[in-house]
């Protein structure tokens, strides 16, 4: 559980550490039309290692610690640690494009925080790891999506289903062995 642990306290010390305004601000580690505008290219990296508010964190956080402990026992630290981190990126990368698209067409400034697309990717890969909890899986990722949505709550239901998507089409083609 050492990479998922080490995640977990970047995740923290990335929070707290712009919280008390050490370093960086949701508009420049998020991820948002700076990426592009601004060149801010760090930003697909760092916009899944900040969160919108305590609570998001701490939900995140959780969902990481149960599963994530899974799935690097089964593949070990390293690779869990690269399939969480590219997933998270790849996510970013791909959630930029609603970003883009919903800022050119209505002028919608959209500011992408959280760590819930690398963990849709996750819980995409337990699913196919553990037939038993797949459907379960899968319907927590839709709740998770839509549920909030449906009560007005700000969520990046986009970034959730690209990562699972890319959880699935990284097993199915064995990208993720």
């Amino acid at each position: 559980m050492k990479a998922t642990i080490s995640l977990i306290a970047l995740n923290c010390l990335v929070y707290f550490a712009v919280y008390c305004g050490i370093c960086g601000t949701n508009a420049t580690l998020g991820l948002n039309m700076f990426f592009t505008d601004g060149l801010y290219v760090w930003q697909p990296a760092t916009s899944m290692f900040m969160h919108a508010n305590l609570a998001h964190l701490l939900m995140n956080m959780a969902v990481l610690y149960q599963f994530g402990s899974l799935l690097e026992r089964y593949y070990g630290s390293e690779k869990f640690a690269v399939i969480y981190c590219i997933g998270g990126v790849l996510t970013s990368l791909l959630s930029f494009v609603y970003i883009y698209v919903m800022f050119k067409t209505n002028g919608t400034f959209i500011n992408l925080v959280g760590a819930s697309g690398a963990i849709s990717l996750l819980l995409c890969v337990l699913a196919f790891l553990d037939a038993n909890s797949r459907k379960g899986l899968i319907i927590a990722i839709l709740l998770m999506s839509f549920a909030p949505v449906a009560m007005g709550v700000n969520v990046a239901w986009y970034a959730h289903i690209i990562g699972f998507a890319l959880g699935y089409f990284g097993v199915k083609f064995k990208v993720i062995k």
